[in-house]
């Protein structure tokens, strides 16, 4: 599982480890690893180290003193190492005597055109404490550097993003690799500040940092394997949990449809729909459990997805918010559900809104939760009491109990296509059925659904039915069958 910490705690983490080790061994620690990574990417972009061109850009904190002590590295290796100084009287002082020392020198006039000549262009301007974006002077620099060939290495994140949210409130710096030091940064892993990152490589320098202090967390292929449900020799599909649909109306029989095709290859072992689409249904999925009676007589289900396709019909949603199993409501439910019964249930609530939805739900706009994505789920998720899925480009999975946000990684464009939510909706439905918790329930099955994504498109476009198709492929390549 891969971390990531707020500023406020790395920078405590930072002084109680610098407290115990000699003065500027934690700076150190950081440039050797950002001035190897930078080595490799020489390597391929150059052919070596000796005789590339490498531009620093540097800002008058600590991150303009990692990119020159890892400019004086690369120097001493043959590198001609050029620093801009942005703030020259606020540079950090022992890494520019460094730098001179190994040889490099400090740009004067000319600066845009040094850039373009440049194989690796170092970003050292702002460190983590940065806010709103860069400043004036920052900009025709971190532009110059975007139309360069150089590649461009972020020190720690890119210059210009907020490194707690994930926010860009102006120009930033665009990187093909970000060398973050410590521990990942919430910026790092949530659009749109992502988008910048490029590849994301985490040097260890030895911060103590606490788990339960974590902001985010990110699961990877092993914790997914945990979360997996497996059927016992014992097993019967009622004690495999028994998911229900309530979803599809005249209108949009096909999105019933789509979540029953979650539904049934999310672990669960069966599949109970209701609704006017149960012919689209069971002419698709014959195995499924098709009722004519709404959700309060339809049979014993241990969870239920509600709100795909469902129109107007608000009555199914309320009469599926008044169950006391775990429920998942998504599209037409999230706009149907009555707030104070959402807030009311005892039962686990998983609601999985795009960001209009959320934006819907919030009272702001669109690009309001886009552009601040971690403080929407967060304020989702408190407002109504529920585990928030928040689906997008960064799909995140906050809980109402404040512990750290799920962020998944594994998602594609290839989704965006019509019905993929559907999908989504219904194997998060049949993963609450086997028993897990809300917030597992929600992050497996955007894990297993990105995934998924990636092998029906792979590199080409894809419907939702390829991606419910992809499932069990996905299944199987988390657990390493």
């Amino acid at each position: 599982m891969r971390t990531a910490y707020s500023v406020e705690t790395v920078r405590n983490a930072e002084r109680e480890l610098m407290a115990r080790l000699p003065e500027g061994a934690l700076m150190q620690r950081a440039a050797a690893g950002l001035a190897a990574a930078c080595a490799e990417v020489l390597g391929r972009v150059a052919g070596r180290v000796y005789g590339s061109r490498v531009v620093l850009l540097v800002g008058s904190g600590d991150n303009g003193g990692d990119a020159l002590y890892a400019g004086a590295r690369l120097a001493r290796r043959g590198a001609g190492v050029t620093a801009v100084l942005l703030a020259p009287q606020r540079a950090h002082g022992g890494g520019l005597a460094a730098l001179r020392r190994a040889g490099g020198r400090v740009a004067g006039a000319a600066v845009e055109e040094v850039i373009a000549r440049a194989d690796l262009v170092l970003d050292g301007v702002v460190g983590i404490g940065g806010r709103g974006g860069l400043r004036a002077e920052a900009v025709p620099l971190a532009d110059a550097a975007a139309r360069s060939r150089a590649t461009v290495v972020a020190v720690d994140l890119p210059s210009g993003v907020d490194a707690d949210t994930g926010q860009v409130r102006g120009d930033v710096v665009r990187a093909d690799l970000t060398v973050t030091f410590g521990t990942h940064k919430p910026g790092l892993l949530i659009d749109p500040a992502r988008e910048y990152t490029g590849a994301v490589r985490l040097v260890d320098i030895g911060l103590p940092l606490p788990a339960e202090a974590a902001e985010l967390e990110a699961l990877q292929h092993a914790d997914v394997a945990r979360l997996l449900p497996v059927p016992a020799a014992e097993s019967d599909k009622y004690r495999r949990g028994v998911v229900g649909i309530a979803a599809g109306s005249a209108r949009y029989p096909g999105a019933a449809v789509l979540a029953v095709a979650g539904a049934l290859r999310g672990g669960a072992g069966a599949v109970r729909y209701v609704g006017p689409a149960g012919d689209a249904v069971i002419a698709r999925f014959p195995e499924t459990l098709v009722s004519d009676q709404g959700p309060k007589r339809a049979g014993r289900v241990q969870a239920w997805v509600v709100g795909p396709g469902a129109g107007d019909d608000a009555a199914t949603v309320a009469e599926v918010l008044a169950t006391e199993v775990p429920v998942l409501i998504d599209a037409d439910g999230l706009r149907l559900a009555d707030a104070d019964a959402v807030r009311a249930r005892t039962a686990p609530t998983l609601m999985t809104p795009h960001a209009g939805e959320a934006a819907a739900l919030l009272g702001v706009s669109r690009e309001e939760v886009e552009g601040a994505r971690l403080t929407s789920v967060r304020e989702l998720s408190a407002r109504y009491g529920a585990t928030v899925l928040l689906k997008g480009s960064t799909t995140l999975v906050a809980a109402p109990d404040g512990g750290p946000v799920r962020v998944n990684a594994t998602g594609t464009s290839w989704l965006a296509t019509a019905g993929s939510g559907d999908v989504l909706s219904g194997l998060a439905g049949s993963l609450l059925a086997t028993g897990l918790p809300a917030l597992d329930a929600g992050s497996a099955a955007a894990y297993l659904h990105g995934l998924a994504g990636r092998f029906a498109s792979e590199g080409a476009p894809a419907g939702a039915h390829d991606v419910a198709g992809a499932i069990p492929r996905a299944w199987r390549n988390v657990r390493g069958d």
